[in-house]
C-alpha cells in the first residue's frame, strides 16, 4: 500500500478562500435570492379559471332547466352567476388584470369564488348537490400558491360554507311534485367528506408547493455558488495567461534598460535607467507570483495530484490550533496514483465539508483520499458527536442543519442547512456517489466516490502534452 501524508504546515495558495469565505458564499447567495417572492398567481390566471367555472355553472343550469326540466330558482341562480361575470369584466378592464396579483388580492378573489359557489349550491340543494365537491378547488389553489395564513383562512371559509349548507339549503332540483330526501346520516357523511377533502387537499398542496419552492431556492443558491467558483477559476486563468504573455516584453525592457544604464554617464539619465530596471524586475516578480496561481486554464494547471487535492481542501484549516487537520492519500499496491482534474465545484464542495467538520470536531479531522484501479474516493472524518438520527435521515436535503449559531461556531458561520445540499449537488454533478454516515467509534463521515475515469486527468508527456 502506498501512503503519503500532508505536512502540518501547508503553504497557502494565493487564490484559496479562507474559512470565513466558504460559508459566506452560500450565505450571501441565499440572502440575495431569499427575498420575499412576488405574488405567484397572475390575475389573468384567476380570471381565466373563473371564466371556466362560470361557463360550467351556466352549462349545468341550462342542462337542468331545458334538458332535465327540473324546477329551480333559475332567476336567483342567474344573478349569482352574473355577479361572477361582472367581477371578471371589471378585473379584465382594469390594470389589476394585467399584472400578478398580490397575496391579499388573490385571497380576496378566491374568497369571492367560494362565496359565489356556496350561494349557488344553497339555491340548488346544498350538500345534496354533487357539485359541492367543487368547493375543494379554490382552497387547493390557495394552498398551492398563497401563504399559510391566507390558505388557512380560505379553508375555514369553505368549511363554514359546507356546515351552513348542511344545516340549511333549498331543495335539490328534481322531478316536479317529487322531493328527493336524502338521509341525515348521508348528509352528515357528505359534509365530513368534503371537510376532510378540503383539509387534505389544501394541506397537501401547500406542503408540496413549499417543498418545491425551497428546493428551487436551494438549487438557485447552488448555481450561484458554482458560478462564483468558476469566475474565480477563470480569473486565475486570466492572471496566469497575462503573466505568460507579458514576460517576454518585460524581459526586453529590462535588457534595453541595462544597456542604457551602462552607456549613460553618471547623472539623471543613468538614475532613470536604473529605476526602469528595478520597476521592470518588480513587474516580473508580480507576474511570476500570478503565474504560480493553480487555476490557469491549461493542461498543466487544470490538473493536480491527489495529494495536492487534499492539501488544498485542508489548507484553510491547516494552521488552526483548535483542531488538528490532516490529509492522507492511500492506494492499492501496484496501482499508480492518478492526477485528477482541478474542478472548482469539487474543491468548493470538499472544503465546505471540512468547514462543517471543523465546527463539530473535538480535536481532529482526517481527510483521506483512496484510489485503486477502478475508483477514487475522498472521505472527511471528524471525532465529533456524529450525525443525530433525525438529521442523518434527511441529510443532503436543503435547509437541514444542526450547526451551532455564530457565537458557538469555530468558523463564525451561521448554519442555513444549505451547505450539505450544495456540496452533495456539486459532487453528484461530477459523477460522485455521496454517502453520509457515523463512524463505529463516533464522529461523522462524509465520503464521495468517483469512477476513476470520471475524475482522472489523462497522463502528460515529457513536455506537458497529453499522451
Amino acid at each position: 500500500m502506498a501512503m503519503a501524508t500532508a505536512p502540518s504546515s501547508v503553504t497557502p495558495a494565493p487564490a484559496k478562500p479562507g474559512p470565513d469565505t466558504l460559508g459566506a458564499a452560500a450565505a450571501q447567495a441565499a440572502a440575495a435570492l431569499a427575498v420575499r417572492r412576488p405574488g405567484r398567481l397572475r390575475a389573468r390566471t384567476l380570471i381565466t379559471l373563473r371564466w371556466l367555472a362560470l361557463a360550467g355553472q351556466t352549462l349545468t343550469l341550462l342542462v337542468v332547466a331545458f334538458g332535465l326540466k327540473f324546477p329551480a330558482p333559475y332567476a336567483a341562480c342567474a344573478i349569482v352567476v352574473g355577479l361572477g361575470v361582472l367581477l371578471n369584466l371589471a378585473l379584465t378592464l382594469t390594470p389589476v388584470g394585467r399584472r400578478s396579483a398580490t397575496d391579499a388580492e388573490a385571497a380576496a378573489q378566491l374568497a369571492f369564488d367560494i362565496l359565489q359557489l356556496t350561494a349557488l349550491l344553497y339555491l340548488t340543494g346544498g350538500i345534496d348537490n354533487p357539485f359541492a365537491l367543487l368547493l375543494i378547488a379554490p382552497v387547493t389553489l390557495a394552498g398551492a400558491s398563497l401563504p399559510i395564513r391566507h390558505a388557512f383562512a380560505l379553508a375555514a371559509l369553505a368549511i363554514i360554507g359546507i356546515v351552513g349548507l348542511c344545516v340549511q339549503s333549498m331543495p335539490l332540483p328534481w322531478h316536479a311534485n317529487h322531493a328527493l330526501g336524502l338521509p341525515v346520516i348521508y348528509r352528515l357523511g357528505m359534509a365530513a367528506a368534503l371537510i376532510a377533502g378540503i383539509a387534505f387537499a389544501s394541506g397537501y398542496a401547500h406542503q408540496a408547493s413549499s417543498e418545491a419552492a425551497r428546493m428551487e431556492l436551494a438549487l438557485n443558491v447552488t448555481e450561484t455558488v458554482l458560478a462564483r467558483e468558476q469566475r474565480l477559476s477563470a480569473l486565475g486563468a486570466l492572471a496566469a495567461s497575462a503573466a505568460h504573455e507579458l514576460g517576454t516584453p518585460l524581459a526586453t525592457i529590462a535588457v534595453v534598460a541595462k544597456e542604457m544604464a551602462r552607456a549613460a554617464d553618471e547623472g539623471p539619465m543613468r538614475e532613470d535607467a536604473e529605476l526602469l530596471i528595478a520597476q521592470a524586475q518588480r513587474c516580473r516578480d508580480i507576474l511570476r507570483r500570478l503565474g504560480e496561481m493553480p487555476a490557469a486554464a491549461d493542461e498543466v494547471h487544470e490538473r493536480m495530484s491527489l495529494l495536492q487535492f487534499v492539501r488544498e481542501v485542508v489548507e484553510p484549516y491547516a494552521d488552526e490550533d483548535a483542531v488538528q487537520v490532516e490529509a492522507v492519500v492511500t492506494g492499492a499496491a501496484g496501482v499508480p496514483a492518478p492526477d485528477v482534474w482541478r474542478w472548482p465545484e469539487v474543491l468548493h464542495a470538499m472544503t465546505s465539508l471540512v468547514e462543517n467538520a471543523f465546527d463539530f470536531a473535538r480535536k481532529e479531522i482526517l481527510v483521506t483520499a483512496r484510489f485503486d484501479a477502478e475508483t477514487v474516493a475522498v472521505e472527511v472524518r471528524d471525532d465529533g458527536p456524529g450525525f443525530s438520527p433525525q438529521v442523518l435521515a434527511k441529510l443532503g436535503e436543503p435547509y437541514v442543519t444542526s450547526r451551532p449559531g455564530a457565537e458557538g461556531s469555530r468558523t463564525g458561520h451561521i448554519g442555513m442547512g444549505l451547505g450539505f445540499f450544495i456540496a452533495k449537488t456539486l459532487l453528484e454533478r461530477t459523477g460522485a456517489v455521496v454517502e453520509f454516515r457515523n463512524g463505529r467509534r463516533g464522529g461523522a463521515i462524509v465520503a464521495a466516490k468517483w469512477k476513476r475515469a470520471k475524475i482522472e486527468a489523462p497522463p502528460l508527456g515529457d513536455f506537458g502534452f497529453r499522451t
